[in-house]
């Protein structure tokens, strides 16, 4: 069975969001009733390593791993990582109450060829129960999950390269989830808030919806912070990396705010707003309560005030690590800068207090 829902007794690992253009590493404590950042880092992947979420270099991904063990310089071994949430199927089923776990896993791999539409052979499932069946005497509900196994493979082969123990894999969304719980309490949402988290990477955009905590609609767009570096390069005739230095460090021509990088910020609220208009046409919601901008680009000065102003909602910037403390070896002001883009890694490293 695959590790998606990680039935195993807890053991301490470590977040590794293996991301279209980055590798973050997050390694968490609890103790005192408090989370504590004990180590982190993040580091380049070389381009067209990660191509739309599938790993299409392992040995590239599995050096940027390395790097950032080194980096971290964490002892621990156990990773979870995650896959997409596009690239796995799930599906609620009904089941008799009382089976154990082995006869649960039997019957579910009999019928799971009626859910998934590939080859069974070709396919890793798991399951996890999630309660008694509404309106069902004797019937439990049950999550399936369903992942192709080379999806997953070629994660696990980067992973091991770097000389690592991949312990849980897990789904983005889930680990989303995870993280919001976080930053729920520091926004003194409700639990039944109906809460919008834009995920806008370097080159993919995902808009998850979450009401009760739990996601209830995600998406997916080809949307991110490479446009910005594009942009850069195309007008400034600049190679690659030094486009994406100039875009953290500045030193451009005096006309790249009024003409790269706010029609760019327009552009990402333009997307926001597109994939909020996608969820409430195909749901009988219309509108949220909170957008919480998360991924390398919601740090963007004047984003959060942007979005706000044109959607007129309240809008923050993630930041998992708000109330947690800080290991003293961890450069906090760094971490800080990283922390929107850290969510799914943090939801990661969260699986280590399951």
């Amino acid at each position: 069975m695959l590790g998606l829902f990680g039935k195993r007794k807890a053991t301490l690992v470590l977040g590794l969001d293996i991301s279209s253009t980055t590798v973050k590493l997050l390694e968490l404590s609890y103790t005192g009733g408090r989370y504590r950042v004990e180590s982190y880092a993040v580091s380049s992947l070389p381009q067209d390593a990660v191509i739309e979420k599938s790993v299409n270099d392992v040995e590239g991904v599995s050096n940027a791993i390395r790097t950032v063990v080194a980096q971290s310089r964490t002892k621990l071994k156990n990773v979870a990582a995650a896959v997409a949430g596009s690239s796995v199927i799930t599906k609620l089923i009904d089941m008799p109450q009382g089976l154990s776990e082995d006869d649960m896993e039997i019957q579910l791999t009999l019928e799971a060829d009626q859910y998934i539409p590939y080859p069974l052979e070709e396919v890793a499932i798991d399951f996890e129960v999630q309660g008694p069946a509404p309106d069902r005497d004797n019937q439990v509900e049950v999550l399936l999950a369903a992942c192709r196994r080379e999806t997953i493979e070629s994660r696990v082969e980067a992973i091991e390269g770097a000389e690592l123990v991949p312990k849980i894999m897990d789904v983005e969304a889930y680990a989303m989830e995870r993280a919001f719980s976080l930053v729920r309490n520091q926004l003194d949402l409700d639990e039944e808030s109906t809460v919008a988290i834009v995920d806008i990477g370097a080159t993919m955009t995902t808009l998850s919806v979450l009401s009760d905590g739990q996601t209830i609609y995600t998406r997916e767009q080809l949307f991110g912070g490479k446009q910005l570096t594009d942009e850069i390069m195309r007008r400034y005739g600049l190679p690659l990396e030094e486009a994406g230095l100039a875009k953290k460090q500045g030193g451009l021509p005096d006309d790249y705010e009024p003409e790269v990088l706010e029609p760019f910020k327009e552009a990402v609220v333009q997307q926001v707003a597109r994939s909020l208009q996608f969820f409430f046409s195909s749901s009988q919601y219309n509108d949220v309560d909170h957008i919480i901008l998360a991924g390398g680009v919601s740090s963007m000065e004047g984003l959060e005030e942007l979005v706000r102003e044109k959607l007129g909602t309240p809008t923050s910037v993630a930041n998992p690590f708000a109330q947690m403390s800080i290991s003293s070896s961890v450069n906090a002001v760094a971490l800080g800068s990283d922390a929107p883009a850290m969510m799914i890694a943090c939801g990661l490293a969260l699986r280590s207090f399951d």
